[in-house]
């Protein structure tokens, strides 16, 4: 689970709700016409924008940003340095019992590509291509979400706009005023927060999971190149830790080894 998503949202949305309680009550800002025009607008553009297919899968992705499992580039440079000794001890087929204890199904097709036999230039093909698709994925979740973001506030905007219309019709009718000038009002307000609050954020979030993932992906090809390579371990973690900022290089191999 992703703390800083939930308390991100949780705060953005309490400080409001108190922002308005401390002024005026709750109920004057929920006005379902007003919710409805930005919800069906911004829904309704972005099925003219993407494909069905596209936009169920992007929202399976942004469960990545509230669901994540997360394994440090530490633990899996770790991971594959045990490896790679197990290779150079044992032999490459040694590789297929361990993959049984490794998660990440992208760990996993590596190392069962090393155990058959593959050459590493295939090897090495086979899971840059993989990373691509992954990199295609993500971003079209991503830019799904900046389009939500674009679309709330220009989709208020057209409520604002017909709230307005609404209103002049009715100048005649001081009654009707109020009403329409609260859809005017709302439609805004839902646009902008749905937009500031939810989607852009949301859209920022799965950007930056992409690129830490796929960074962990990256690192995986290396380790697979050097395992083939039967490399030393202890030159293939100096050559993973080039991935990692300084502070976070810890080596598994004790000093004087």
């Amino acid at each position: 689970m992703d703390l800083s998503t939930f308390l991100g949202i949780i705060a953005a949305f309490g400080l409001m709700v108190i922002a308005i309680m401390s002024g005026s009550g709750l109920g004057i800002f929920l006005e379902p016409q007003a919710f409805m025009i930005v919800a069906g607008g911004t829904l309704g553009a972005l099925l003219v924008h993407y494909p069905f297919a596209e936009v169920f899968r992007a929202f399976s992705v942004a469960r990545k940003a509230f669901f994540y499992k997360d394994l440090p580039p530490t633990q899996l440079i770790a991971q594959l340095t045990e490896f790679a000794g197990k290779a150079r001890k044992e032999g490459l087929l040694s590789l297929q019992s361990m993959a049984k204890e490794v998660k990440d199904p992208f760990l996993v097709k590596g190392l069962q590509m090393a155990a058959d036999g593959n050459e590493p230039e295939t090897l090495e093909q086979m899971l840059v291509r993989e990373i691509e698709h992954i990199r295609e994925r993500h971003e079209s979740g991503a830019d799904i979400f900046a389009s939500l973001g674009t679309y709330a506030p220009a989709i208020g905007m057209v409520g604002t706009l017909i709230g307005l219309v609404q209103m002049l019709q009715t100048m005649d009718d001081p009654s009707t005023i109020g009403p329409a000038m609260a859809i005017a009002l709302l439609t805004t307000f839902y646009g902008s927060v749905a937009a500031n609050v939810v989607f852009l954020p949301m859209s920022g979030k799965l950007r930056t999971r992409s690129q830490y993932e796929l960074l962990k992906k990256e690192l995986i090809v290396e380790g697979m190149n050097s395992i083939l390579a039967g490399e030393n371990p202890r030159l293939m973690e100096q050559k993973l830790h080039a991935y990692l900022q300084p502070k976070d290089r810890k080596s598994v191999f004790k000093k004087g080894r």
